[in-house]
């Protein structure tokens, strides 16, 4: 099966568009490649959607590189000298990095499950909606520790939050419940305020996406190229623009918004997926 390039620029849009907003791009990739009539548990097509994240990660890497290189520079200090470590910058790295390692594990474990059962849209369906009852929990929460003045920031954020929330990011592998969903509710319930939970989440993004992107690159190598390297690196470039983009929206829209405002969207995308399967108009894989 050779994918079109109008087929690899669609799908980088989507990746590109919901890879950081907390919808679920994995969700709205398997349900654009079922409408464009691939197969989604394919191997090929499994791997090219890991692969076409790279495109959002570089977008990442671009938009928050004085922050990595600031988190860097303090996590080297850190383990250099015992002033460094006192720093909350080498805190936050620590954080993150350790927050990294769960999803790492549970996704290499849990690859076949991943790229098989779970590419259903009966899983997506029910992932959207589900997910979306935690998602107005933790908003709640963070509400409430608002409205007291006991929401921390980033400079509070300590390698116990990395760890829940990391641990939070596993409950992502199932399609539909999204990687920024999982993250961002798990840094609200720990009272981070919705700006730092959303910096974090794209912190850590950045190692669980490389890794799973490269990973699929080189054990699915055989099938990507009869889907078209062409296609492949048009479909990352257009994820990185368009990932750019959304990421300077997003920090914009939760500085002043509430991310209640994706659940009602959620659910009714849940709900559509079921009717639309259940009256057999579309299949679930």
């Amino acid at each position: 099966m050779i994918l079109s390039y109008l087929d690899a620029v669609i799908l980088g849009i989507v990746e590109g568009l919901t890879e950081f907003l907390p919808v679920s791009s994995t969700g709205h990739l398997t349900i654009t490649e079922k409408l464009l009539g691939l197969t989604v548990d394919d191997p090929g097509v499994t791997a090219y959607t890991a692969i076409i994240q790279l495109g959002a990660i570089l977008a990442t890497l671009l938009y928050f590189r004085r922050d990595i290189v600031r988190l860097l520079v303090a996590w080297a200090a850190g383990l250099r000298s015992a002033e460094g470590r006192t720093h909350h910058d080498y805190q936050l790295a620590w954080a993150v990095i350790v927050g990294s390692v769960p999803v790492g594990i549970v996704g290499f474990l849990g690859k076949d499950l991943i790229s098989g059962p779970l590419r259903s849209l009966w899983v997506v369906a029910a992932a959207l909606v589900l997910w979306s009852a935690v998602m107005w929990l933790s908003e709640s929460r963070h509400s409430a520790l608002a409205r007291r003045g006991e929401e921390r920031h980033e400079g509070d954020v300590t390698l116990r939050d990395g760890i829940v929330i990391g641990l939070v990011q596993c409950f992502a592998l199932v399609p539909g419940v999204s990687r920024s969903g999982a993250t961002i509710s798990a840094g609200l319930f720990r009272g981070l305020d919705r700006v730092t939970a959303t910096r974090l989440s794209f912190f850590m993004a950045i190692p669980a996406l490389t890794a799973a992107g490269l990973f699929e690159m080189a054990s699915e190598s055989d099938h990507l190229k009869l889907l078209g390297v062409g296609q492949m690196v048009v479909g990352v470039v257009v994820s990185f623009v368009v990932a750019y983009a959304s990421i300077a929206w997003l920090l914009k829209f939760v500085s002043s918004n509430k991310i209640t405002a994706f659940v009602w969207y959620r659910v009714a995308l849940g709900a559509v997926l079921v009717v639309v399967l259940a009256a057999g108009w579309m299949t679930a894989t």
